[in-house]
């Protein structure tokens, strides 16, 4: 019977100085004492808990930290970062993470959370607010949910759910404007 040992990791500490460098968080703060994890409202949708992000980091899993579905599913509520006893920006890190993936192209194709994302960022800048309608059609149409949910039937639910928003005034027909539409759009591109 042969024992197989588990594939051994040299630390490279070249992703930790470039995260810490360029995001201006000090990742390397992290002693792993997990609050950050077991605060937190999404790990049942995450494949790597947020402590995990951060040792990966501290490793230099460059690759697997940028194509993971962690960085995505962070909801940027900030939970962990107002538990961390060492005060790391734990929301912004995975933020700083996502635009890097974006940036490099990593994890965002059929990634139906970031076609959300530029969906809602994209209405944002034409509108300076979001309709939800739109930001609904339009991702259903780009991620091919709509297809999805024509064949299943399960669009009759949507439209029940729908119908009742609209009734009760949460879902208004007409998109509302708001006064600085100009400066939004002038913010927005200057992130992207």
């Amino acid at each position: 019977m042969s024992v197989q040992t588990p594939q051994t990791i040299v630390p490279d500490y070249s992703f930790l100085k470039k995260v810490e460098f360029e995001s201006k968080i000090k990742a390397s703060a992290c002693f792993q004492c997990r609050k950050c994890t077991n605060g937190c409202p999404v790990t049942f949708a995450m494949d790597f808990y947020p402590d995990q992000i951060l040792r990966f980091i501290h490793l230099g899993l460059r690759d697997l930290v940028l194509n993971c579905a962690t960085i995505w599913v962070c909801a940027s509520c900030e939970t962990c970062t107002t538990r961390c006893p060492n005060e790391i920006d734990i929301a912004g890190l995975m933020d700083y993470l996502k635009e890097s993936a974006e940036k490099e192209g990593i994890g965002i194709k059929d990634n139906k959370t970031y076609m959300f994302h530029r969906v809602f960022l994209d209405d944002v800048k034409k509108r300076g607010r979001v309709h939800e309608l739109r930001l609904m059609n339009e991702y259903m149409l780009k991620t091919g949910e709509g297809v999805k949910k024509l064949k299943d039937d399960s669009w009759k639910q949507d439209l029940k759910l729908g119908l009742g928003m609209l009734t009760k005034g949460r879902l208004p027909l007409l998109p509302k404007g708001i006064k600085n539409k100009k400066e939004v759009k002038r913010i927005l591109e200057n992130i992207d």
